[in-house]
């Protein structure tokens, strides 16, 4: 069986990713959050089983949380520890000053904290890159693709041109 290939993230190797999120929101600001894990989910994370694709970060009691993300249990852990959710909400760390600065922009309206990608930083400790972003709406979402495709075929017709 093949190996996979490791993805690096901003310092290390991507665990996760929600490569929908920057087609769904304008990301204007990315942040840098730890996470508060149980030992199981962290082996659960190195082996590469989790998705943040439908999880967003919200408000609670002045603390920022990371909802619906989906990191299933370590199975051999399982049976010596007591089962935990799998999508249980799990407290995000940050700076207070960034979290102030979070909580205005999403009082304001129309922004989101959305998690872009987890992933291990060079020293093993896991990690959240946050997105704050805002949503954009159909027609934006088609100039995205539009954007997208003539990048593609430029870099095609370039490349193709080159060769001759």
């Amino acid at each position: 069986m093949a190996k996979k290939k490791k993805r690096h993230g901003p310092e290390g190797d991507i665990v996760a990713q929600n490569r929908r999120a920057r087609f769904d929101y304008f990301i204007e600001d990315t942040f840098e959050a730890g996470v508060m894990l149980m030992g199981s989910e962290v082996k659960s994370l190195r082996k590469g089983s989790s998705s943040i694709a439908e999880s967003y970060a919200q408000d609670k009691e002045g603390e920022l949380f990371l909802i619906n993300a989906h990191i299933p249990e370590y199975a051999a852990a399982a049976a010596n520890t007591g089962h935990t959710d799998p999508r249980r909400p799990r407290k995000l760390l940050l700076h207070r000053r960034e979290i102030d600065r979070l909580m205005m922009a999403i009082a304001r309206g129309g922004y989101t904290l959305v998690p872009l990608s987890i992933f291990f930083n060079a020293r093993g400790i896991a990690k959240v890159e946050l997105g704050l972003g805002k949503g954009k709406n159909k027609g934006d979402k088609r100039q995205t693709s539009k954007d997208r495709d003539w990048k593609r075929d430029k870099a095609r017709m370039l490349s193709h041109n080159q060769r001759d």
